[in-house]
């Protein structure tokens, strides 16, 4: 049984009907509004975009102010099972929101794009190839590739993704960007990675800009 995420949304800057929409997945222990922000200086470059940003399906065990979208063992004192439980429980929870979202706005697939962080990238990463019909894109800051041996022969539809991270990133290795994007390319994904100079575990200027050209170039205008 699918859980119902709760979610902001920003309508498109031109105030016309939607032709695209932009979904963005927080990290551990954050939540929607987190990244909601991002509309700001995104949309009006995104005219016709309508942003959406979910709070993750679980209350985060640490940080019960925040959600999270699968356990962390190192962090939470999970059993390994149990993170991949949780994954796969956030996966349907995130395809039901997709399709909803699809449904209400009158879009195809290929009009919405996913944007991570943290672990809101790994969920982005194991949900959309393994979606029934490909997003226009993806755009991965700061995150991984979970379980990146099983991507191949599990992916049903390939879209463009785009991975970003900083390279002082104290959270997630910075070698989990190239271990994603070998995984990715070697299943047959069009793939972009850019590194992030003096960058933490945060989205810097350069890596928006970045998103930002890519978003407008996957999107339909």
């Amino acid at each position: 049984m699918t859980r119902k995420l709760n979610s902001g949304r920003r309508g498109p800057h031109s105030g016309h009907k939607p032709s695209s929409a932009v979904v963005f997945l927080h990290g551990y222990g954050a939540d929607g509004a987190d990244l909601l922000g991002l509309a700001d200086p995104l949309g009006p470059h995104l005219p016709n975009t309508v942003f959406f940003a979910p709070d993750a399906p679980e209350r985060c065990s640490g940080n019960p102010f925040g959600y999270q979208w699968f356990p962390i063992p190192w962090l939470d004192g999970s059993s390994e099972e149990q993170a991949l439980a949780g994954l796969a429980q956030a996966s349907d929870d995130l395809n039901a929101f997709l399709d909803q979202v699809l449904s209400d706005e009158g879009l195809v697939p290929g009009a919405l794009a996913l944007v991570g962080f943290s672990q809101g990238t790994m969920t982005s990463l194991h949900v959309a190839p393994r979606r029934p019909a490909p997003l226009a894109g993806l755009v991965g800051f700061s995150g991984r590739l979970m379980q990146p041996e099983r991507l191949e022969s599990e992916t049903v539809s390939r879209l463009p993704v785009l991975l970003v991270h900083g390279d002082q990133d104290e959270v997630v290795p910075l070698a989990s960007l190239p271990e994603a994007a070998d995984a990715l390319v070697a299943a047959g994904f069009e793939t972009y990675s850019h590194v992030s100079k003096g960058t933490g575990h945060g989205i810097a200027h350069d890596g928006l800009s970045l998103a930002l050209s890519f978003l407008r170039e996957k999107l339909p205008a």
